[in-house]
């Protein structure tokens, strides 16, 4: 009994900590659309900024918690973080150029209501989990309210929702899921420092080569480089290691529905600050959105911690 609690309180606190990441992440649209504003930018060199100025912070905490058994890696491992680090690049490409087509809230939401679903098909298929009751329902209520936010998103300030920015959006949510899947393979076996600096390392390698072929932008104002600086360092650095933490107690798909606190707070933050604003079914999207993840933290766990004993 006293092993049942301590794993449902393990849960708990998983899903608590990739909440709070979400929240951060929720912040990253508004920013990213503000340094667009600022100067002539480019999704490849936020991209590359937003990876290379986390890695000191990333590389400093992981020293400082593993010394030197940060640089030790199985090569199968490597290759995962490889993998990680190639589709984080992906993801955030995609992201940027999509908030630039069709808005952050738009962006944001078709993103995060899609990566889901791709996470849970692919997850039948590579691992064979299937879902309890708890996160099907929370699933079909995440995403029945970002279906309500995007199709009844009123895009304030001239952008409206374009195919190419729905695909793009389409391609972050790919990226997305496969950065979750293969992140839960390596939250076991590394500190989440370590997993992490070396994925987001070779993101920015991959970042750089392409930004610079298409011509880096180096030419920003103080106030554009203190928000780089941010991106960097809070919704990158802290909160990719709050999630992946989160993940020890967790399966990819609940962690993948969980995040879904972050279309909520873009969406909010995108209608006060650029005037993105939602009707009225919009709200009533932001309230089925609020429900899921009630329903995920209070009924899922129950299901997680039978996870969890059974391995």
């Amino acid at each position: 009994m006293h092993s049942t609690i301590n794993t449902r309180a393990e849960a708990r606190n998983g899903l608590l900590r990739i909440m709070i990441a979400a929240v951060m992440w929720g912040t990253v649209g508004i920013t990213t659309k503000t340094l667009y504003g600022l100067s002539a930018t480019n999704p490849l060199s936020i991209g590359f900024f937003r990876l290379a100025l986390s890695l000191p912070v990333l590389f400093t905490v992981c020293w400082a918690t593993q010394k030197r058994r940060m640089f030790i890696v199985a090569r199968q491992d490597l290759l995962l973080m490889l993998l990680i680090g190639m589709m984080t690049a992906l993801y955030q490409v995609c992201y940027f150029g999509a908030i630039e087509r069709t808005g952050v809230a738009v962006a944001t939401v078709v993103t995060l209501c899609t990566a889901p679903i791709m996470v849970a098909v692919i997850s039948v298929f590579i691992s064979k989990q299937r879902p309890s009751a708890y996160v099907l329902l929370a699933l079909t209520g995440a995403l029945t309210g970002t279906a309500l936010l995007v199709g009844f998103q009123e895009n304030a300030g001239g952008q409206s929702t374009d195919t190419g920015g729905i695909l793009l959006a389409l391609g972050s949510a790919f990226g997305y899921a496969i950065v979750t899947l293969a992140s839960r393979k390596l939250a076991g076996r590394y500190h989440p420092f370590q997993s992490i600096a070396i994925s987001f390392s070779f993101g920015a390698i991959i970042l750089f080569v392409f930004a610079v072929s298409q011509g880096l932008v180096m030419n920003y104002t103080p106030v554009g480089w203190s928000l780089l600086f941010y991106l960097g360092t809070f919704p990158t650095a802290l909160a990719y290691v709050l999630f992946i933490a989160g993940m020890r107690a967790t399966t990819a798909t609940v962690a993948s529905i969980s995040t879904l606190m972050e279309p909520l707070v873009a969406t909010l933050l995108a209608w006060l600050i650029f005037g993105e604003r939602f009707s009225e079914m919009g709200f009533a999207g932001v309230a089925l959105l609020s429900g899921s993840l009630v329903v995920l933290f209070i009924g899922g766990t129950g299901a997680l911690s039978r996870i969890v004993r059974t391995g």
